[in-house]
């Protein structure tokens, strides 16, 4: 069964809020941080990400330079818990403790964290906002796992079935966002859902969201009337 992206309560709605790549090969296939402007869709994505930890210890969250800041920090909130910037190197004016990396595009890089915040006993929670070729999150763990902390889990909108996401799937636990049926276009990093995309056209949860909120006015405003 196809996913139902108009209804705000069947299972990852809020991805239809994603926006497709406009500027080229350079770029990442598709922007997700759309979703995060709106509350509900921001809200949802967060809780379903923790939905597989509910019963784990988590004693920080740790986000990936630089959209996982934004997932991250969100979860961090969410749970009443620390919030641990992951940062490309160079921008930390304390001492760090640095790992080599290939991103997505194959562009050689190296993130850096904090040396006085991870020791042993802590359990932490990574966020990045999306695995592609899982070489960022996989640096990311030989960082928190090298200060001697424990990986409790990873969390991003969505793991792609490549030969490093499949590493990270088959050697941690991992929450993401993507029914399982959507899976498949996400690997092919084609979504149906972008073939009617119009970046200024509202996105269908504005139009529901501004009637329901109309409904719910008027429903006042009777009850508010009959009272009198």
């Amino acid at each position: 069964m196809p996913v139902n992206f108009i209804n705000p309560r069947s299972e990852g709605w809020y991805l239809s809020l994603m926006a497709p790549n406009t500027r080229g090969p350079r770029f990442a296939w598709l922007d997700p941080s759309r979703l995060y402007c709106n509350s509900q869709a921001l809200s949802d994505c967060v809780k379903d990400l923790l939905r597989p930890f509910h019963n784990d210890i988590i004693d920080l969250v740790a986000g990936i330079d630089a959209m996982g800041f934004i997932l991250g920090s969100a979860i961090a909130t969410t749970l009443g818990k620390g919030f641990l910037a992951i940062r490309k190197a160079g921008h930390l004016c304390v001492t760090t403790q640095t790992q080599d990396y290939s991103d997505y595009s194959s562009r050689e890089k190296m993130m850096e964290v904090r040396i006085d915040v991870l020791k042993p006993g802590v359990r932490v929670l990574i966020v990045d906002q999306w695995i592609e070729t899982g070489g960022t999150m996989k640096a990311a763990i030989k960082l928190v796992e090298r200060l001697g902390a424990t990986v409790i889990g990873v969390a991003a909108v969505a793991i792609e079935n490549s030969e490093g996401g499949r590493w990270i799937k088959e050697n941690y636990r991992c929450s993401h966002c993507v029914p399982e049926e959507l899976q498949p276009e996400i690997d092919r990093h084609h979504l149906e859902s972008f073939r009617d995309f119009n970046l200024n056209k509202a996105p269908p949860f504005l139009h529901l969201h501004s009637s329901a909120l109309c409904a719910d006015k008027d429903s006042a405003q009777d009850s508010t009337d009959q009272e009198k």
